[in-house]
């Protein structure tokens, strides 16, 4: 029995979350529990529009890789897309070769591939400057490629880093570098994917073809209020908030120029909303002289939201669905920013529809990419995913992807962010393990459909290969690893041995992670280089720990949680010696304990198929957002089976909850059976309520996480 706590939750503040968000209940105190009460939280479990993603260009650097992307359009250079190996790799690379291509561009795409190392090889470089190329983008890498870069711009080469990993102390140059996790990058969200960046970039890139691109706009309201007259403007470039203008007058009029307006709206298009409201009121500030050449809004957003183009700004500002998540931005001057975004946003998916359609079919990658980088599912991350999955599960699974799932069976049943994780991610990522990252590219950019069926049993085949080789990786690594453990203080695993194939180190160190929740490494070598991966946990930081060995590195790089390193194999012990000394002052978290978080508590009698709402409500499940945890007590057992085709090993039981009968799998328990419980006895149970989707039929079940007889 394991144990188990469940947070206290004020009945008030249930109350409170859900009268004020629309929730039921159990929802609201689940979000309690998870401690999600914040708007700006909240916003990304209630809402899935894409108009709630970060503007690309919040991107300090993007428009510096839009302009240098559309110099290379117009004047017909050579661009080599450089990924990497993995699905994040192929998912950046292929959203962004997509998008070049449709521009026009030369565009040409490399993986690593074989034994190649991680990031940009100076081979590349020389490849690529034997065509004739003049510009490299990376994508999922990049970003500690810094002697990569310097080569490159030795050849006339110049460089876009399109990344989202850690950045190390100095920066690559010369290089325009698009990375969230970067001091300086403005972006607001660190933690999505490198494909999320290859996306924003494409984003850019369709914008940028609009005549709103690069163009200065001044949104400006005027009114009147208590005896005063306020006057506030935006200044917006590429649906980007730059700066903001405020005046507060109770004398008036005043000279515009005292007032500072004209250096803020000068060479700006000024837009208002009812000119017919607010122009009388400039002329009150500023005397009847000064003539304001301003477009009104509500005119032109009269044919593409007509809904609001008989409102004020008061009244749009007062049903604003952001107002309620963001108190701080419920002002009528965001209200009319929000509102001129959606009227571009509508304007320009009447006039490209293309893009919108292509949109669906990256978000499906951006999907993708978010689960096998394992990043958080929160913010924007939450939308990325609610839209991939919402294309695919309305029967638009984009080409190469349909025939992974069609291969996983998973055509004709609902696809969750469980299901591509455990199904389609792994398949994906064996190509790049076992050298062969080409091969996903191929298969999602291949217009043949046959063609398309056989690279993706191909790649099925190589899963298979993955598998066995991540088996014997495992023995090899267990053998030794609490021996490693001891010697580096309970702090570190590392193995290293020559037979473990480096496409399953990183498999192996996360195995070693969750088996004795310390920090691990797996090290293996590929002729004269050694090649090693690092998974973390308790707080220890591996890309910061790797960096006090950099100098005997050929290259290192990664997240906070997983990262990957090289060196010649002559320094393997130097590198031994290094850990000695460093293992000493690593710093991890307490161990974490055994107790289980229960999410909610569920009576039997409450235990009905509609509790599937609040599972679904909490969808995608991820990294910072696990599936949900309920606990139920003293609920009847109707019937008891062993399962399994060789020897019993799972446990299969029918659970009476009053008007609902649950089945139930507890799988690897079936021992408990006739031993802790059997049939007619009352358990409490920890579970997680799914679907069981079988010939077309959809049927709720519990999956068993634990479960004892009641006392």
């Amino acid at each position: 029995m394991k144990n188990w706590n469940k947070k206290a939750v004020p009945r008030e503040k249930v109350k409170e979350l859900a009268e004020k968000y629309g929730l039921d209940p159990i929802t609201s105190s689940v979000l309690i529990r998870r401690g999600i009460t914040e708007g700006k939280e909240l916003l990304y479990f209630l809402e899935n529009d894409t108009r709630f993603m970060h503007n690309p260009f919040a991107f300090a650097a993007m428009e510096d890789a839009v302009d240098r992307i559309m110099q290379a359009q117009e004047e017909g250079e050579i661009v080599l897309i450089f990924g990497d190996r993995d699905v994040d790799g192929i998912s950046s690379t292929v959203i962004l070769f997509e998008q070049l291509k449709s521009m026009g561009i030369d565009v040409q795409w490399r993986l690593p591939n074989g034994n190649d190392g991680y990031g940009l090889s100076m081979e590349a470089v020389d490849d690529f400057a034997a065509k004739m190329g003049t510009l490299i983008i990376t994508v999922d890498c990049g970003i500690s490629n810094n002697e990569e870069i310097a080569y490159a711009a030795s050849k006339g080469i110049d460089v876009i880093v399109l990344d989202h990993h850690n950045p190390p102390e100095t920066l690559p140059a010369p290089a325009i570098i698009v990375d969230p996790k970067c001091a300086d990058s403005l972006y607001p969200f660190p933690d999505i994917s490198g494909a999320a960046v290859s996306f924003k970039t494409s984003l850019a890139l369709r914008f940028a073809k609009t005549d709103w691109y690069k163009q200065e706009i001044c949104l400006l309201n005027a009114r009147e209020e208590e005896n005063k007259i306020i006057i506030e403007a935006f200044s917006v470039r590429n649906l980007n908030i730059q700066k903001k203008f405020e005046l507060k007058l109770t004398d008036y009029p005043v000279s515009i120029s005292s007032s500072r307006f004209n250096d803020f709206a000068a060479g700006k298009y000024i837009l208002v909303w009812d000119s017919k409201t607010v122009l009388p009121v400039l002329n009150k500030a500023f005397g009847n002289g000064v003539e304001f050449n301003a477009a009104d809004l509500r005119e032109q957003a009269a044919k593409i939201i007509p809904q609001v183009s008989k409102l004020s700004l008061l009244q749009i500002k007062n049903s604003s669905k952001i107002a309620g998540y963001i108190p701080e931005e419920n002002t009528q001057l965001h209200a009319f920013f929000n509102i001129f975004v959606t009227f571009v946003n509508k304007t320009l998916a009447v006039k490209y529809p293309e893009d919108k359609k292509q949109e669906e079919k990256d978000l499906q990658l951006v999907a993708l990419a978010a689960l096998a980088d394992i990043m958080p599912m929160k913010d924007e991350n939450r939308i990325f995913l609610k839209q991939g999955l919402k294309s695919i599960n309305e029967g638009k699974p984009r080409k190469g992807l349909l025939e992974l799932l069609c291969n996983a069976r998973l055509l004709g049943t609902t696809i969750n962010s469980v299901k591509l994780s455990w199904n389609i991610v792994p398949v994906l990522n064996a190509t790049g393990r076992l050298g062969q990252p080409e091969l996903g590219m191929y298969l999602f950019l291949e217009e043949n459909d046959k063609k398309r069926q056989e690279l993706a049993q191909k790649i099925d085949n190589l899963n298979l290969q993955r598998k066995e080789l991540g088996k014997e990786a495992w023995l090899i690594g267990i053998k030794t690893a609490q021996e490693s453990i001891n010697h580096y203080g309970g702090k570190l695993c590392v193995i290293i041995d020559e037979n473990i194939n480096r496409g399953v180190s990183g498999i192996l160190a996360g195995k070693l992670v969750s088996k004795f929740n310390v920090p691990a490494m797996a090290v293996t070598f590929v002729d004269d280089t050694a090649i090693g991966s690092m998974r973390s946990c308790r707080g220890l930081d591996c890309p910061e720990f790797l960096s006090a060995m950099s100098d005997i590195f050929i290259n290192f790089g990664g997240h906070n949680q997983a990262a990957g390193f090289s060196f010649e194999k002559s320094k393997l012990e130097e590198f031994k010696m290094r850990l000695e000394k460093l293992y000493p002052s690593i710093k991890l978290f307490e161990a974490d304990s055994e107790t289980v978080e229960i999410d909610a508590e569920l009576p039997p009698e409450h235990l009905k198929p509609e509790v599937l709402k609040v599972v679904d409500f909490f969808e995608p499940y991820g990294e910072t957002n696990p599936e949900l945890t309920f606990l139920t007590q003293k609920i009847p057992i109707i019937k008891g089976l062993k399962l399994g085709k060789e020897e019993p090993l799972h446990l299969k039981l029918e659970l009476d909850a009053g008007h609902t009968k649950w089945p139930a799998m507890f799988f690897g328990r079936a021992d408990l059976l006739d031993a802790e419980f059997s049939e007619k006895d009352r358990i409490d149970i920890l579970y997680q309520i799914q679907r069981n989707e079988f010939n077309g039929n959809v049927r709720p079940q519990i999956l068993l996480s634990d479960a004892w007889k009641s006392r």
